[in-house]
């Protein structure tokens, strides 16, 4: 019989280089095979007072939110609620006429609910825009999520839908078509089908006032000019600094405003059940299902054409393609991984990343609360250091 040998110290040795460089603080939590095989905490979430991280901390996780959306969503279309061709007009009609770019120029094809699954549907992150004011003017400024949604379709697309890849306000508008195909908020969607189905008892999208104090302090790293991605050896003669980054996320627009990109706060330990039970075929720890196998399969599933790839082309994630709302590694030569062809995941702005692999039933959810998080250089270090623990 085959002895299984993890060699985690790997792993506990890279978070604390990172707590050693410039990185204040960091958490991680790993399972395999339905059991937690690791769980560590490196650094201080408070420099001034030396506070340590224990794992608890409530934290933003930013665009890490954005896997909970499309399972959310996907739960929807595992009950027929909709189809990925189906045109988003469908179900918010304000998006049945729109335009491309300054010349407004009229759309030729609809945006679909896969465009925004994918990020092809041709809408931006840009927030300074005349549909912001408009919304914010309609919701005295509580920019509740569907308000928000029929207000952006007011803004013309970079392209044609499923012309090109944009990283933008997709999944926040899918949060609005969550609302409307559902009859619920989606806060209160995601509560009820995600996190109460897998005791995610601590996490939520608008953190209550009991709760408060249990929030991380946010810094961010002012790299001082210089390049914003360092290397370790950069930062012995770098003049950049950590600094508070105050206690706000600035991707959530208001009081009511359930962001489907951005809006998630949680623990380490909470949110590595909901990528336990991602890499387990959609099945939580506790037994409960919140996907289907073929679904999850169907998420990872890279679902860009050559064209649009050329516009997936952020260093970090070479080798890889874009599912539903995911990274998916497609080519382990190029990704220069280790791990396994399909593993699949999202990070987050201020260093969450959540790893899920439904080969090796292997689930990691890391982060630390630092804005401009240096992902190209920790995300493929952190890949391939936790591929390296696990003997296969």
């Amino acid at each position: 019989m085959k002895v299984r040998i993890m060699r985690f110290e790997l792993l506990r040795d890279f978070m604390d280089s990172l707590t050693g460089w410039i990185i204040p603080w960091n958490s991680a939590v790993v399972y395999k095979d339905g059991k937690k095989v690791f769980e560590y905490c490196s650094g201080h979430t408070d420099i001034e007072t030396g506070a340590r991280p224990d794992g608890n901390e409530l934290i933003y996780i930013y665009s890490c939110s954005k896997p909970v959306t499309v399972t959310a969503a996907l739960q929807l279309y595992e009950r027929g609620k909709f189809l990925l061709t189906d045109p988003l007009y469908e179900y918010i009609p304000e998006y049945r006429d729109m335009y491309i770019g300054i010349g407004r120029k009229k759309a030729e094809k609809p945006i679909t609910m896969r465009n925004l699954f994918t990020m092809t549907a041709g809408l931006s992150y840009n927030t300074e825009t005349q549909a912001f004011r408009k919304a914010e003017k309609l919701t005295n400024g509580r920019m509740d999520t569907l308000t928000v949604a029929k207000c952006i379709a007011e803004d013309p697309l970079q392209f044609e839908p499923g012309e090109g890849w944009s990283y933008s306000l997709c999944h926040d508008v899918l949060a609005a078509a969550v609302e409307v195909i559902s009859g619920m908020r989606f806060s209160e969607y995601v509560k009820r089908n995600i996190f109460d189905p897998l005791d995610m008892k601590d996490s939520c999208y608008h953190l209550p006032e009991e709760k408060r104090g249990l929030m991380a302090r946010q810094y961010i790293y002012d790299s001082g000019g210089e390049k914003d991605v360092v290397t370790m050896q950069q930062s012995e003669h770098s003049s950049g600094v950590l600094r508070d980054a105050g206690s706000e996320n600035s991707l959530v627009f208001g009081e009511d405003y359930d962001s489907g990109g951005a809006g998630i706060i949680t623990t380490v330990k909470d949110y590595a059940a909901f990528a336990a039970a991602m890499a387990n075929g959609g099945m939580g720890l506790n037994g409960n299902r919140i996907l289907a196998p073929g679904t999850v399969e169907l998420l990872k599933t890279n679902q860009l054409d050559s064209r649009q790839m050329k516009d997936f082309n952020w260093k970090r994630l070479k080798g890889y393609g874009y599912g539903l709302g995911v990274r998916t590694m497609t080519d382990r030569a190029l990704s220069g991984s280790n791990g396994s062809i399909g593993e699949f995941g999202w990070g987050g702005a201020a260093g969450a990343n959540i790893i899920m692999d439904t080969e090796l039933n292997l689930a990691v959810f890391y982060a630390h609360h630092m804005l401009n998080p240096q992902e190209e250089f920790y995300q493929p270090r952190l890949r391939n250091v936790v591929y390296s623990c696990i003997d296969k």
